[in-house]
């Protein structure tokens, strides 16, 4: 089944009564080059499981069952039931599960379909929900090795910048805490049918067994570094002030004990630099 081919799939499509919903996000991968190169960079070894976030019509999910041992893909739209039935039909290491990623108890299905299998996370996400889906895995320090998605460039290109460089957000700090990210290939709007108004990009973030930096409150340090964040064009010592209600002297005499210019901008400042104010700040509240 050419499940790249624009006629077979919208004749799948139209005898499923399929329709695309713009409110989700769907656009399905119609490039025969990209899912190959996706699967491969997903899947280290035959023995290991993946966990698929949103398969659409199961392109990626089929070169994923190709590679690996067991596939379990996650799929919020019910009306793909019947599409996903017939296109992954001839695959017996394949399994659908129907439910909204965000809010089903992965821990529980990672037990129960994978036993102690090895586990990476592949997807093509819906740009809307990136960094929340890719939070979400992260944060939940289930037993993953690595997450490859299909994300907006843009995206790609701010989740994994350098930490220090103008490029950076708040969700490269986060990233780079949990994990170590890398852009694989850049993949052309033209790829998906219907077209997106963006080119993507494809990333891998190798999960790492403990976090980058030693911090003491995580939920400071991430509340820091949020509030560092959402005014970039204000010093650290101003946006931390102002968005954790800590006074301004508290934060500049935080800085010059790790070290740091009082005046200096989140986006110059590294992951340990980070965690050292973060810690500093803990210490004071403590």
């Amino acid at each position: 089944m050419e499940l790249t081919n624009p006629s077979v799939i919208k004749e799948i499509l139209s005898r499923n009564g399929f329709s695309f919903k713009k409110s989700l996000g769907q656009n399905f991968l119609i490039n025969p080059t990209v899912c190959p190169k996706m699967a491969e960079s997903a899947v280290s070894d035959g023995e290991t499981g993946v966990l698929e976030i949103g398969p659409g019509i199961g392109v990626l999910t089929a070169e994923l069952g190709k590679q690996a041992e067991k596939v379990v893909s996650i799929e919020l739209d019910e009306r793909l039931r019947p599409v996903l039935a017939e296109t992954l039909g001839e695959y017996d290491n394949i399994e659908v599960v129907f439910g909204d990623a965000m809010k089903l108890d992965l821990g529980r299905i990672i037990k129960e379909k994978f036993g102690g299998r090895k586990i990476s996370v592949c997807a093509n996400l819906p740009y809307y929900i990136t960094s929340p889906i890719i939070m979400n895995l992260l944060e939940s320090r289930l037993p993953f090795s690595s997450i490859t998605v299909m994300v907006q460039r843009e995206a790609a290109e701010r989740i994994c910048a350098k930490v220090g460089s103008r490029e950076s957000g708040a969700v490269t700090v986060a990233v780079r805490y949990y994990s170590e990210p890398e852009v694989l290939f850049n993949v052309s709007r033209g790829s998906f049918m219907p077209a997106p108004n963006v080119d993507s990009a494809v990333i891998r973030l190798k999960v790492l067994e403990k976090p980058a930096v030693d911090v003491k409150d995580e939920k400071l340090f991430f509340k820091m570094v949020r509030a560092a964040f959402e005014q970039r064009r204000k010093t650290f010592q101003n946006s931390v002030s102002a968005g954790l209600g800590i006074q301004k002297e508290t934060v500049r005499k935080a800085l010059l004990e790790c070290g740091l210019d009082e005046n200096i901008r989140a986006e110059k400042m590294g992951m340990q630099q980070l965690a050292d104010v973060s810690n500093y700040l803990g210490s004071i509240k403590a």
